[in-house]
């Protein structure tokens, strides 16, 4: 499709005994598309490849049409949010989110200027002098979210973003999460074990079973789609038709 902003072709990832195994999937521009799969399923190294953070064994990682890895680092404005943010304990809520301009040697005014703006989008703008250390787990959130939008970036990628948060925090950013693509005009791809969160969010969902991704539906179809037996075990089918 020519709305196709990340590409990912037959990919084959060794780590030790785990293969992340011939996955292919596509992304689109302003999607906001989730994969959800257990602990240990391949979630994060399908995210670090898709950053072009680690190096197939097998296939490609195409964004905007060109392999992730031949595009240099600073030139490729993907936003990554890890799962425990990140965040650079020695620098305050400010200097975290402007990191990346300060290494592109963005006068200290115009950097400032773009902290600031971002910072109260956020509701961060509050505690930009403080560290790290200092701040609840959901500033601590919006800070490195902050940090990975700065540059509007096309392509968002998001390493399980609620696990770490309180219920009532957790829903709050939900809503904050939304607003992100309407905002910034990127697409989202983010990973978790979380169903519900994914159906909430998600425009499309694709399951990652051991390695292997089983298939990719809109969200109001995950319950209702015509998986193997593993999927079913893992979102809990069988049980819930016993139930029934």
């Amino acid at each position: 499709m020519s709305d196709t902003i990340l590409s990912i072709r037959n990919l084959i990832i060794r780590r030790g005994y785990f293969i992340l195994n011939d996955v292919s999937l596509d992304i689109h521009e302003r999607e906001l598309f989730a994969v959800i799969g257990k602990t240990g399923a391949g979630k994060t190294m399908l995210l670090e490849a898709s950053a072009g953070f680690c190096k197939p064994d097998h296939g490609q990682v195409l964004y905007r049409g060109t392999p992730v890895r031949d595009i240099p680092l600073h030139k490729r404005n993907i936003g990554y949010l890890y799962q425990d943010y990140n965040l650079f304990p020695h620098m305050t809520a400010a200097g975290n989110i402007g990191y990346s301009l300060k290494m592109r040697h963005v006068p200290n005014s115009e950097i400032q200027s773009m902290v600031q703006e971002i910072a109260r989008l956020f509701e961060v703008d509050g505690v930009l002098d403080q560290y790290p250390g200092t701040l609840s787990g959901g500033e601590q959130q919006r800070v490195a979210l902050a940090r990975a939008l700065l540059m509007k970036p096309p392509l968002l990628l998001l390493d399980e973003p609620f696990t770490a948060l309180d219920p009532v925090t957790k829903h709050r950013m939900y809503g904050m999460f939304r607003t992100i693509r309407d905002k910034f005009s990127c697409a989202v791809l983010f990973v978790t074990h979380d169903f519900a969160e994914a159906q909430a969010l998600a425009d499309r969902i694709g399951v990652l079973v051991g390695g292997s991704l089983r298939g990719v539906v809109s969200s109001d179809q995950l319950y209702l789609a015509d998986w193997d037996r593993d999927v079913r075990m893992f979102l809990g089918l069988d049980a819930m038709r016993r139930r029934c």
